[in-house]
């Protein structure tokens, strides 16, 4: 039977609790903050510091599920088109209805979940890589995303998300709610995948899917509850976003989120060849890619050098695994 516990030699499927890779990132993220701190003072102020925070936890929730994901063979390039419908449609609620923030949340959450859902029953059952079918339905949400938005913003959204933005409201003792709620999904997660059976099962299944059904992993099950956990978080992202913006959404929201999100879980360690990853990792991935971005916005350079970095990132990352892996085949 396939070895699903933790241990040394060869037989290990879970990573350490932290990696070298993961003290390798706080100690780039450390030094990074230092360096912006002396060049940019302002930097490490709570002024600065607070929207950081309230950026990263869209970006490191969905980060979670496509940690999931990825671990277990897949990924899933919709989640931008998939925020963009969430987005609009509670927007669009709330300005229309005047929904307090449970009900809307709740109908964020059941929507992703849904579209994620879609992804699942797709992949599992069309038997298709996953890269084509969630291409296909990102082209898919952004269409209908676009289709509610009728070529108009979503102007004077009611504030129902206060807890999760910006403002006094949203924060306790000087800490965006956002980002606590963020830490508590990622604690839940990663206590998730390394103390239950059907957590480590998503690590056996990246490894090696064949010997995993052999093994009696149900493979279709997980995979779909990996995808549908990430239409979930996308949703909570949704909100997270409606709440650190203005009162006016457009068709922009969502753009690029898909390459910040799979750059972070990359960048954090996570094999894209699956079977190898932690949500950690992919958390400290997006700290690492949201410095970035602020800190070249601090400095007033322009903003494809947060792209270039993040890019190349990416690529280090990426052949630092791939060399790994050939020299694990020989």
């Amino acid at each position: 039977m396939t070895t699903l516990t933790t241990g040394r030699g060869r037989g290990r499927i879970l990573p350490p609790p932290v990696t070298g890779q993961e003290l390798v990132l706080i100690g780039v993220i450390a030094a990074l903050w230092l360096m912006l701190t002396l060049v940019t003072p302002s930097f490490g102020t709570a002024a600065s510091l607070q929207p950081l925070l309230v950026r990263l936890a869209p970006v490191a929730v969905i980060a979670v599920g496509m940690t999931l994901v990825i671990v277990s063979g897949g990924i899933d390039i919709s989640v931008a088109a998939s925020l963009m419908v969430c987005s609009v449609v509670t927007a669009k609620l709330l300005v229309g209805t005047g929904l307090p923030m449970l009900p809307a949340l709740l109908v964020s959450l059941a929507l992703g979940g849904l579209l994620g859902a879609i992804n699942g029953l797709l992949i599992v059952y069309g038997r298709v890589h996953a890269i084509i079918i969630t291409f296909g339905t990102a082209n898919l949400f952004q269409f209908i995303g676009l289709r509610i938005f009728d070529s108009q913003t979503v102007n004077n959204i009611p504030a129902a998300f206060a807890f999760l933005g910006r403002g006094e409201a949203g924060r306790t003792l000087g800490v965006p709610h956002s980002f606590l709620l963020m830490l508590l999904i990622v604690a839940a997660a990663w206590w998730y995948i390394r103390h239950m059976p059907s957590g480590r099962h998503f690590y056996a299944i990246g490894g090696d899917q064949r010997s995993a059904r052999l093994a009696g992993i149900p493979v279709s099950r997980r995979i779909m509850s990996a995808y549908v956990l990430t239409g979930v978080l996308v949703g909570l992202a949704a909100c997270m976003t409606l709440a650190g913006g203005t009162s006016t959404l457009d068709q922009n929201v969502g753009r690029g989120q898909e390459l910040a999100v799979i750059a972070a879980v990359v960048i954090g360690g996570t094999s894209i060849t699956g079977g190898r990853g932690s949500v950690l990792g992919s958390v400290l991935g997006a700290l690492l890619v949201q410095t970035v971005r602020s800190g070249v916005t601090q400095l007033g350079w322009p903003s494809q050098l947060a792209n270039l970095f993040v890019g190349l990132c990416i690529v280090i990352a990426v052949g630092t695994d791939l060399m790994r892996e050939r020299r694990r085949a020989r």
